[in-house]
């Protein structure tokens, strides 16, 4: 901690009194925001959650500073299964660095206007009245045997942060980490109930499942980026396939599961997660 602390060089003795609030709550349930508190002397933001992504589990809701925004049912079926679309979850599952991060760097090029990042319904971070985020950035930790995820969230019309913005949450960002890292190094999400070995298999294995009495195993691969917001260049790009090859696999595959748009893919692979 102490290392971690010597890049620290606060000028403002709210900034000083805020870490120190954020090291007294560490163990305790009050930790969290504290940790709000803190960085918002730093940069004004409007909502954070922190989320626990451990191998072989959904996620564990950590902290919940969203402030009524989003709805009960939308958290459930992220918690359910709609993780899987995130691009925070699959940059952790991934084993990303730790470190801050804008979520457009974590995201591919179409997660913006995919299904799941604007659907009040399955993102647990926006409403049905305020829509969509202005940006969402993100510490990343590694934390015990799992990763954390530590979002800040601006709401829509708050503009995005500025790089003056986040050059200040940098200057902290070893901070951040250490405290994130010291508050749940002991894996308390280990006593969270366990999913069922079905429930388990199901999400684990929810992309090639899905369709699989129809689609091809490249299709797979492809529906599998298509609903993780990647445009077929991007989707190309990460195949190694010609841009033309992988419009005709999206024909293709819309006309064996009996779609037309992109839209529909989403919703009858939701169906396909909350299955019974």
């Amino acid at each position: 901690m102490l290392k971690a602390l010597s890049n620290l060089r606060p000028t403002e003795p709210s900034l000083i009194e805020r870490l120190g609030h954020a090291i007294g709550a560490l163990g305790s349930p009050g930790f969290a925001p504290c940790l709000d508190a803190f960085l918002s002397e730093l940069v004004r933001f409007d909502l954070t959650c922190i989320f626990a992504y451990p191998s072989g589990r959904g996620p564990v809701l950590l902290h919940d500073g969203l402030r009524g925004v989003g709805n009960d049912q939308a958290m459930e079926n992220y918690l359910k299964g709609t993780y899987l679309l995130d691009a925070v979850y699959i940059a952790c599952s991934h084993g990303k660095a730790p470190g801050l991060y804008r979520l457009r760097d974590l995201a591919p090029d179409a997660f913006f206007v995919s299904d799941y990042y604007n659907s009040w319904e399955v993102h647990p971070c926006i409403s049905m009245e305020s829509g969509s985020l202005d940006e969402e950035i993100c510490f990343i930790v590694k934390a015990a045997d799992t990763q954390v995820a530590y979002s800040l969230m601006r709401s829509n019309g708050s503009g995005a942060f500025s790089d003056a913005e986040l050059d200040q949450l940098r200057t902290v960002e070893p901070v951040v980490i250490e405290l994130i890292g010291q508050q749940w190094r002991e894996p308390s999400w280990k006593l969270e109930p366990r999913r069922s070995e079905r429930d388990r298999a199901v999400l684990e294995d929810a992309f090639q499942s899905f369709g699989c009495d129809v689609l091809t195993a490249r299709e797979t691969d492809i529906c599998r980026l298509l609903l993780r917001g990647h445009s077929t260049v991007s989707i190309a790009h990460t195949l190694g396939l010609a841009e033309g090859t992988v419009k005709n696999h999206c024909k293709h595959i819309y006309a064996r599961l009996s779609i037309s748009s992109r839209s529909e893919l989403f919703r009858m692979f939701l169906n396909h997660i909350f299955a019974e």
